[in-house]
This record gives structure tokens, sequence and C-alpha cells, in this order.
């Protein structure tokens, strides 16, 4: 523990309280040793003659404030959200304009919409435990580029399989990205501000949600940006998905020139690592000061304990970067996903794993398995009127791939769903350092289940289109309170594995939902409906369940 003694002190007086003398050692005899604090893992040598005082992560977020680096770290981890919202969002605008050319059904709009969310479970999974064990910046710029690759690739291919292959290889690039980057984000929030920060940067997800619907709108109706050449068609609907994939690919270019997260860092190897969070702090964190500090994050350093947790048991990490063999690598990222897994399953998180689970499985199987045919829906009932569940015929006349093209007012109602989001953006950011997670989660999803219900009964179009709004306007609450509790409620090793996992169910959640609601739309639509409304409320309750973490430290 020699090699991790600081090279600079905390000048601590200037931003800690008195309140906490209860946490301090006021030996003057001892020598330098280093002192436990809260389950934090980050330590603070002392010096004989000094009062030692124990400093935690959250202090140092503290002291280094708020400001133009914050601002910089939302908007580009907000860009990174929108692009990843565009991607999975963008199918539902396009089904309408390409049934014609991909020749699809309602089965084959199901499968669409649900394969992306097959490959984000994957991705999830499997980037989160690699953000984990090798950074969360470098992992999210890479998943990042294979979203941008993946949707590049399906804006050109000619026939269904292959563009479902392409949306795939989006999806996993989408399961990564999302995990990862309100894990990074969240690593750099003091607990003081952390629920409402990271609900500003859920927004985002509106925001992209409305870049696509507007793009859409803009851009699919017209005509004149069709290429024609033999077999090869480009039509505007083409044209639209290609323009999806800039956000995602300028945000992997920016985020090159970020930071690591510090709270990652801290649980590496400090020896390497440490000047590392000295030149962070002293460059990045150039933020206004309510008084003068000077922080040094070479003073935080680590257990054994610590350092072990991170490193797999007989696998150490030095040895990989030591022989760069394919083999080593392989190994690597499968005992990192076989150890990240077990801890989640473990008895400190088991209980708490499965809940969230379940409430993934049902806010996705509820949200996705209809919001994303919406404009589907809007487009029939343009063609034949009726309420959502009107549409089912005996006669298929709405499975046949119809060559229509979809007027603006498709568009516009999916704009006007999609920015009605920002209602309940807003109302989480103000209340939930005030009311809590837990209770805006329940509340949120036992009402989303409420007007799915009564969308069933509605049968003008005005209706259809208001309850859709509303519908929208409450389950965003839900799916920013599930961002906060799912950063908060899991240690700083496991938390992108975590993450990842949840996220995988969420994608069954919402595969499901698609594949259903795409089988049974036109013959049995009450039951899509009722599962829908049912499986909401269910996960509204199971939230209760749930530990409370406003104004915790996260570990």
């Amino acid at each position: 523990m020699d090699s991790l003694s600081p090279k600079a002190e905390w000048n601590i007086d200037d931003f800690m309280d008195t309140s906490q003398d209860d946490m301090m050692d006021t030996n003057q005899d001892e020598t330098t040793q280093l002192l436990d604090n809260r389950d934090d893992g980050t330590k603070l040598q002392k010096r004989k003659g000094d009062r030692a005082k124990v400093m935690i992560y959250e202090d140092v977020l503290l002291a280094c404030g708020y400001g133009k680096f914050h601002l910089l770290l939302l908007l580009l981890c907000g860009w990174a959200v929108s692009s990843d919202a565009i991607e999975v969002l963008s199918v539902s605008f396009l089904l309408p304009a390409a049934t014609c050319d991909l020749s699809l059904t309602s089965a084959d709009k199901g499968w669409l919409n649900a394969i992306v969310f097959l490959g984000m479970m994957f991705g999830g999974y499997i980037w989160g435990a690699l953000a984990d064990k090798w950074g969360r910046r470098s992992i999210l710029v890479w998943s990042l580029l294979v979203n941008g690759v993946g949707n590049l690739g399906s804006s050109v291919s000619q026939v269904f399989w292959l563009f479902l292959i392409c949306r795939f290889i989006s999806g996993v690039g989408v399961g990564g990205s999302m995990p990862v980057v309100f894990t990074y984000y969240t690593e750099f929030q003091h607990k003081t501000r952390r629920g409402s920060m990271i609900s500003l940067l859920a927004t985002f997800w509106m925001a992209g949600n409305i870049v696509a619907a507007g793009l859409a709108w803009i851009v699919i109706p017209l005509e004149y940006l069709s290429f024609v050449s033999g077999d090869f068609t480009f039509h505007s609907w083409r044209v639209f998905v290609a323009l999806c994939t800039l956000p995602s690919l300028t945000s992997a270019a920016l985020l090159v020139l970020m930071p690591e997260s510090p709270k990652f860092l801290l649980k590496q190897d400090t020896g390497r690592t440490l000047n590392q969070l000295s030149c962070f702090i002293s460059q990045c964190f150039k933020n206004p000061q309510p008084r003068q500090t000077n922080i040094l994050l070479e003073s935080l350093v680590l257990t054994e304990e610590d350092i072990k947790s991170y490193v797999s048991e007989g696998f150490q990490m030095a040895s990989i970067t030591e022989k760069y063999k394919l083999y080593w690598r392989f190994k690597a990222l499968l005992v990192t996903l076989f150890d990240s897994t077990i801890l989640l399953f473990g008895k400190s998180l088991r209980r708490t794993t499965l809940i969230l689970l379940f409430i993934n499985f049902a806010i996705a199987f509820g949200y996705y398995g209809l919001f994303l045919w919406f404009p589907e829906l809007f487009s029939r009932i343009d063609k034949y009127g009726g309420s959502f569940c009107d549409l089912k015929t005996g006669n298929s006349t709405n499975n046949e791939t119809s060559c229509e093209q979809p007027g603006n007012t498709v568009y516009i109602e999916s704009f006007l769903t999609s920015i009605s989001n920002l209602p309940g953006n807003i109302i989480t950011i103000l209340i939930v350092e005030r009311i809590g997670r837990k209770p805006l989660l329940a509340s949120s999803m036992v009402l989303s289940g409420i007007s799915v219900f009564f969308l069933w009964f509605v049968k003008k179009r005005w209706q259809n289109v208001l309850m859709s709004c509303l519908f929208g306007a409450i389950s965003v609450c839900g799916f920013n309170m599930l961002d906060i509790l799912q950063t908060e409620l899991f240690p700083t090793n496991v938390r992108s594995t975590a993450f990842g996992v949840q996220t995988a169910s969420l994608r069954v959640g919402a595969i499901l939902g698609n594949i259903i609601f795409g089988e049974l739309v036109d013959t049995y639509c009450a039951v899509p409906m009722l599962l829908v409304a049912g499986l909401l409320a269910c996960g509204g309750l199971a939230s209760l369940l749930l530990p409370n973490t406003t104004g915790i430290d996260i570990h």
C-alpha cells in the first residue's frame, strides 16, 4: 500500500462540515495510516500531528461544484441518449411508408419493431460488463459506432431479411450505449442533485423522439428525394433512415474528447490512474467554487479488498495487457460476464435485481408494445376511421401490404405524441428529490395502465390522439425513475452490468410486446391492450418493494 501514498494534501477544512466529527479520528500521535470510511472504497491519508479527516467520493464531487464541465457533459451524454432514441423509434415512423418496398405484413412489422430490442438485449449485457472492466467512455464510443454503422446499412438494404439483420446490429450498439451512458453520467453527479440531473439527462430521450418524429414529418413525404436504378431503390424513407445515423456517429466522435469516469478510475489499480485523476480534477472540473479548495484526487486511495473485488479471482487483468492474446481477452470477457452476473444474484443484491427485472419487463411490454405502433395505428385510423380496436377485420384488409403513401396527418399526430413527453419530464425534474423515486415510479406505471385501458373505449380520432399523448406523458415519468434507481441501487463494480441486465429484461418485454401486438392487432386487439394495462399496474405496485434511494451515497 506504500505505492498508494498521496503526493498532495487535501485542503478539506473549506468544505467539510463540522457535523462530520463523528467520522474523524483525533489521535494526534499516530503515524501515517489509512482511515476507513463509508462503503465507498475511498480513503484519506493523514500525517503525524494532523487532525485526521475522512474524505469520501461524494465530498469530492461536492467540492468540485457544478459549472461548464457539467453542462458539456450533459449535452454530450444527452446527445448520445437522443441518438439511441432516434434509432429505436425511427422504425415506427418508417413502417407506413416502407410497407410496399419491403412487402410488410402486420407480423413483419411486429418483428421489425422487435428486432432492435433483441439486439439491445444482447448488447446491453455484453457492453455493460465490458464497461465495468475496461471503462465507461471507450465502451460507450464503440457501442455508438456499432449503432451508426448498423443503421446506415439498413438504409440501403433492399430485402426484408437483410434490413432485419442490420437493425439487429444497430440494436446491439444501442443496447450498449444506453446503460453505459447513464452509468458514466451518474458517476459525475453529487447525491444532492443526482436524481434531478439524471432526470434531466433522460429528457434527451424525449428530444430524440421529437427529432425522429419531426424528421419523418419533413423527409418521408418528399417523394422527389427518391432514387431508382434497376432493382435498387432509395426512396425518401431510406433518406430518413440514413439521416438518423448522424446523431450516433457524431456523439461517438465527441465523447472521445471527454475524460473517463473518476469513480471507475478509483476502482482500478490506483498506481496507474492517480495521475489521470489529478489531471482530471485540475483540467476538467474548472467550475466556480463557493470557497477556495485545493483538491487533488491523488489523495484518494483504495484498500486491497477494494482492488481485489474488482479483479476476478485467479485472473489478473494485468496479464492480459502483457500478453495481448485473443484467448486471454476472450477469457477475460467470459470471466467478467460470469462474475459480474453472479454478484447481481448474490444475497445482498438478489431481491433488488429480481424486482427491477420484473418492473423493466412490465414497463417495456406496455410502453414499447403500444407506443411504437402509434404511427401505424394512426395511419389505419386515417384510412378506415374508428378506434384502435375497431381496426381488426375479418377480411384482412388491414393486413395487406398497401403501396398507398400515408399523408402528413399521420406524422403530425406522431409528432404530437412524441412532444407530449415534455410535461412528464419537467415534472420529474422538479419533484423527484422532494417526493422520491418510488412514489413517482409506482404512480406513473399505475396511471399509465389506466390510460391504456381507456384507449380501448374511445371512438373518435381526436380522442385517440389525446389518450395517446396522455399515455406518453405519464409513462416517461416511470422510465426516468427507473434510470435513476438502476444507477443508485448497485455498487460501482457491477453498476454497468446491472444496468445492462435490467435493460436486457426491458428488451425482452419490448420484443414480446411488439410480436404479440403484431400477431393480434388484426384479430384480437383487446388481448394485447388488456395485457399492457395489467402489466403496467402490477409493475407499479412491485416498485413499492424497492429500497428508498433519495439522498443516498452511491457506492
